[in-house]
């Protein structure tokens, strides 16, 4: 099939590495006073200069040289060069620049991360080929992600919210052709934003009191591991049926249930890469270690869950639609996401504001759908901008200056 361009000669050593990227060692490393063997797997944490750091399965970390890592698979390695010759060739093609995050909410404090979102506008040349071109630019550390416009204006009719508040939170417009986009914002804000904003808040409250079961779960079961090393898998389900008084038609069925949550609870921890492997023997060995906080617990998602039902409710009842959290509900969310409000308390409060949720909807003064046929012309219109700076060969990086697309070929 066609790629971005031949990878024949790829060489593991030089590919980038974003953040996340599994990779195995090449060198023995002594990591906390214990040898890990070169061969050992981990991701990627962070990158500065040419030093790796390398968090492995069991949750300790290394720091390695650039060489001395390279990625798992080479479906990775594909993945990582064509998304660093993406950034290279078409950054210069952003249109808009947006800081989103906490930093555009109003939550943020000194040592918050800054991030940027997005749009990019492709050269005409990059949309007339055989190549698929590519519809994100991502940075190597992640902190900053762009759309192509076709797809974030797509993303915009459906109303999805990263894309609603990268829009609605200060942008900074970069090339004329993003002011386009930003002139008819108003056009997306419709109904869809009950179901985009407040339905997926809603979804996250359900597996938020799914997850907190699990932590409750795991940490009885980490406890009776502790105690007892030998534990089986089905003498745990037998007493967490009973500790948790796990609800069912017949005891048989209640131990059943016990058994899936015990499973979805290392799958959990192997997913996060906490445990080796995704299975009962693994969770067994780790009993004894220290394991982080689940990510679906951490107070980074119950208080963006909160946030985006308030935005939801406050768009809805056609107040201006500013991304910044309200001054009355800034405390509560300040101190969610310090960690010092319980877990129960946040999903009771989320609870609270359902009922609100569907009042706005109701009386909302919003359309019931965005205005695709606005949509569609500035896509055009942006579109046909671009290709004339490419005929007249404008200066710029649509038009004399454009990176050449990439060409056709097999990855063998």
């Amino acid at each position: 099939m066609t790629r971005l361009g031949g990878l024949q000669d790829l060489d593991p050593q030089t590919v980038p590495l974003p953040a996340g990227t599994e990779v195995t060692t090449r060198v023995d490393r002594t990591v906390d006073g214990e040898l890990r063997p070169q061969g050992a797997t981990g991701r990627v944490k962070a990158i500065e200069g040419d030093r790796v750091e390398v968090v492995f399965l069991d949750g300790k970390t290394a720091t390695y040289l650039r060489v001395e890592v390279t990625p798992r698979k080479l479906g990775v390695q594909r993945y990582a060069v064509r998304r660093a010759a993406a950034w290279e060739h078409l950054h210069a093609c952003i249109v808009l620049d947006t800081v989103v995050g906490s930093r555009a909410w109003g939550v943020a404090h000194a040592g918050s991360d800054e991030d940027h979102r997005g749009v990019f506008v492709l050269p005409m040349p990059w949309t007339t080929g055989l190549v698929e071109p590519p519809l994100d630019l991502v940075s190597l550390d992640g902190s900053a992600s762009y759309w192509e416009i076709g797809k974030a204006i797509r993303q915009a009719l459906r109303a999805d919210p990263n894309t609603l508040e990268m829009l609605f939170a200060q942008p900074a417009i970069v090339d004329p052709m993003g002011g386009e986009l930003v002139a008819m914002r108003d056009a997306f804000l419709s109904l869809e934003i009950y179901g985009s904003f407040g339905r997926y808040a809603l979804s996250q409250l359900d597996r938020l009191e799914h997850n907190q079961r699990l932590a409750e779960h795991r940490a009885t079961i980490i406890g009776w591991l502790r105690d007892d090393p030998a534990l089986e898998l089905d003498a745990a389900a037998e007493r967490l049926a009973d500790s948790a008084r796990i609800a069912a038609p017949t005891r048989s069925d209640a131990v059943s249930r016990a058994r899936d949550y015990i499973k979805q609870l290392y799958r959990s921890l192997y997913d996060q890469g906490l445990i080796a492997a995704n299975d009962w023997l693994s969770l067994r060995a780790a009993a004894h270690g220290e394991l982080e906080l689940p990510r679906d617990l951490r107070p980074k998602n119950a208080y963006n869950l909160i946030r985006l039902l308030d935005l939801a409710i406050r768009w809805l009842r056609g107040e201006p639609p500013d991304v910044r959290v309200s001054e009355a509900l800034r405390p509560t969310l300040i101190a969610i996401k310090a960690g010092d409000v319980p877990t129960p308390d946040v999903m009771a409060l989320a609870r609270e504001l359902t009922p609100k949720l569907e009042a706005a909807r109701q009386a909302s003064p919003l359309r019931r759908h965005p205005d695709v046929a606005r949509a569609e012309r500035v896509l055009r219109a942006v579109r046909a901008e671009a290709a004339r700076r490419y005929v007249a060969q404008d200066s710029g990086a649509w038009g004399a200056d454009a990176a050449p697309p990439p060409e056709a070929s097999y990855d063998e």
